[in-house]
């Protein structure tokens, strides 16, 4: 039998060779900054908040405005809010603000919007307001029709070269009439208010306003006040979402609409002005005065609907997501 030497064997398959590895090839980590963005972001907006942070009682976080927002939604379809990623109940009661997390987010830093330079989050609002070079500003000269805006290292050469100081009376008097109409429109409602106030039937309450339910086929949010007492007569306001629209959780801009009823009997007419400011235990605490006058009869006992006037929909929000909705009227009698 002829034998075969170890030299004569032949191999079929070659070794796999293993892939030599890279020394300059490294794993991209993020940095840590965008790591705690992800971390410390808004559950439902996704985005770094800037001002109070809230949290669920597994410590989800919500932005202000998002806590609020679900809060107005929850009351407006009639349901209870829940967290959205666990979907535990918020309240006014269950959630905490996180006071450790506010601070961290002062401290991350974030692009300057203007000028791309980066700064701590509690450094940039100063710096965009007052500091940087980039920041758009007005002319100088805008209360005489200029209409230029651009950053604020340009405004120098363009004062030196801007036409409308040089311009004649007769040429910037519609801008400064525009501007003047609005100051007077304002001085006539707090010129009108204080001279009402001197008249000799003059009288506020702070008065309450609860959420309820219609017994319509399709239930809408509507708010009631106690009766209160005032001017010798009884009252009642009422307010209402989106002067009662179908759907008011489905749009994002709200608006709460005010109606003043009177409940005791007229024999006569009555000319009454009023206005509400924000309460005591109000949420809000600016909004904008207006001055409304109607006059009640024995037929005409309630005031149509108007809307109130506060700063934006995120205000409107805050109201919805309360219990109650705290106000002061004041209520002026015009004498015959």
């Amino acid at each position: 039998m002829e034998e075969i030497s170890i030299d004569d064997k032949t191999t079929e398959e070659e070794p796999v060779i293993k892939k030599a590895k890279c020394v300059g090839e490294e794993r991209k980590v993020p940095r840590l900054e965008d790591r705690l963005n992800g971390i410390l972001c808004c559950a439902v907006c996704l985005d770094l908040p800037s001002t109070q942070i809230f949290q669920c009682s597994f410590g989800h976080l919500m932005c202000a405005s998002c806590y609020t927002h679900l809060l107005a939604d929850a009351r407006l379809k009639d349901e209870g809010a829940t967290c959205p990623n666990c979907r535990c109940d918020i309240s006014k009661t269950a959630c905490c603000r996180n006071l450790a997390v506010e601070k961290a987010i002062s401290e991350l830093p974030d692009d300057c919007p203007h000028c791309g330079q980066k700064f701590s989050r509690s450094e940039l609002d100063h710096h965009v307001r007052s500091t940087c070079a980039d920041r758009p500003v007005e002319c100088k000269y805008s209360q005489l029709g200029c209409s230029w805006c651009g950053p604020w290292h340009e405004l120098e050469v363009h004062v030196s070269e801007c036409p409308h100081p040089k311009k004649s009376g007769e040429d910037i008097l519609p801008a400064l009439q525009l501007i003047e109409r609005d100051k007077d429109q304002q001085i006539e409602v707090l010129n009108s208010i204080v001279r009402m106030l001197s008249y000799e039937s003059v009288s506020f309450c702070d008065i309450q306003l609860r959420p309820f339910r219609s017994e319509d086929f399709l239930t809408k949010l509507f708010y009631e006040s106690s009766r209160f007492t005032a001017l010798e007569k009884q009252w009642v306001v009422k307010a209402n979402v989106n002067d009662n629209q179908k759907y008011p959780e489905r749009v994002i801009n709200r608006r709460l609409c005010i109606q003043l009823v009177i409940k005791t009997k007229l024999t006569a007419s009555l000319t009454i002005y009023y206005f509400l400011i924000p309460g005591p235990h109000s949420s809000v605490k600016t909004m904008k005065t207006d001055l409304r006058n109607f006059e009640f009869g024995p037929e005409a006992v309630e005031t149509p609907f108007t809307e109130l006037s506060l700063v934006d929909n995120a205000e409107t929000n805050k109201l919805l997501a309360a219990k109650t909705i705290n106000f002061r009227i004041v209520l002026i009698q015009v004498p015959k």
